[in-house]
């Protein structure tokens, strides 16, 4: 009778043992192992994943670029006194370095006077228009630009009020720049110091201003006012800003006026330049333009106006 007790004596033999003829894998070895198809499985998603991400990128690019475009828009000012003491060449000469969009003139002769410093300018397109101050000779108001006129205007802001003289307008043009629309006024007005409801500029604020469709809006020329006033806080209460605010420049501390006399007592700071706050614009450069040889009783102002391309629209309040 076989004893199985007598196989504890035997020798293990390698062919009836299964543990001797399999070879023993490490279980760490397989630990690396899944670890490394782990990590190389993440790696390849997370390719895929920044992949998708820089492509989306591109494809939006355009559209985010669009809406952080600014137009910049260069524009001066200037009372050349009905051409008294300069030519329109002079004037040319002295705004070319400023390389300017458009230019406001008023008490300006009539005729070709605009179109000449244009001439020297490189700028083709003049709008005169045809109430002269005061019933003045050659005290018009005109506007200068390098770019077509859309539409041109002139308003009358003629008031019945003994302290003022008559008749008072602005001219206006609109034009496209950089494909933005921008609603442009030329104006000579009267000072108007005492009252909040009458006066060239109130009616200008509330008749003419009030009215303006278009989202972009400069306003410039001798308002014979200083900041501060009654007018100039009807036209800021409208909705418009002084680029003086933006520059940090004090005129309380300057003039324009006379600069043919510099040395009696002056009127201050009486043109300005304005542009709608609505617009989200903000002047990034500009000033008074101080000549060696004045060419005329005022000194002319200048400003580069930043406009977004793209207006962010408020929702309306309910």
């Amino acid at each position: 009778m076989f004893n199985p007790l007598l196989l504890l004596f035997l020798p293990k033999c390698p062919f009836t043992d299964a543990k001797l003829s399999l070879p023993k894998i490490q279980k760490p070895k397989i630990t690396m192992l899944i670890k490394r198809i782990l990590i190389s499985l993440i790696k390849v998603t997370q390719a895929i994943i920044y992949g998708f991400v820089f492509v989306a990128f591109l494809l939006a690019k355009p559209m985010f670029a669009e809406q952080g475009r600014i137009t910049n828009l260069r524009v001066a000012a200037y009372n050349v006194e009905f051409g008294r003491s300069t030519t329109p060449e002079q004037v040319g000469k002295m705004f070319k370095p400023y390389n300017l969009d458009i230019i406001g003139f008023n008490e300006v002769p009539d005729g070709n006077w605009t179109a000449r410093v244009g001439k020297v300018l490189g700028m083709q397109h003049s709008y005169v228009g045809k109430i002269s101050s005061a019933n003045h000779k050659d005290k018009y108001k005109s506007i200068l630009s390098r770019t077509p006129f859309e539409v041109t205007a002139e308003h009358e802001l003629t008031v019945q009020r003994k302290r003022s003289w008559n008749p008072a307008s602005c001219v206006k043009a609109t034009t496209k720049i950089d494909g933005v629309l921008v609603a442009f006024y030329s104006l000579h007005i009267c000072r108007s110091t005492d009252s909040h409801n009458t006066g060239h500029a109130y009616r200008l604020a509330n008749e003419v201003l009030l009215k303006e469709k278009t989202d972009r809006v400069i306003v410039l020329g001798d308002f014979n006012n200083n900041m501060g006033d009654t007018a100039m806080d009807t036209l800021e209460a409208s909705g418009f800003r002084a680029t003086w605010n933006d520059l940090k420049i004090d005129v309380t501390k300057d003039f324009t006026y006379n600069a043919l006399k510099p040395m009696q007592p002056n009127q201050g700071v009486i043109d300005h330049i304005f542009y709608n706050t609505g617009s989200g614009g903000s002047a990034t450069d500009g000033g008074i333009i101080e000549l060696n040889k004045a060419l005329s009783d005022h000194k002319p102002v200048w400003a580069e106006i930043a406009f977004p391309q793209v207006l962010k629209r408020l929702k309306p309040k309910n």
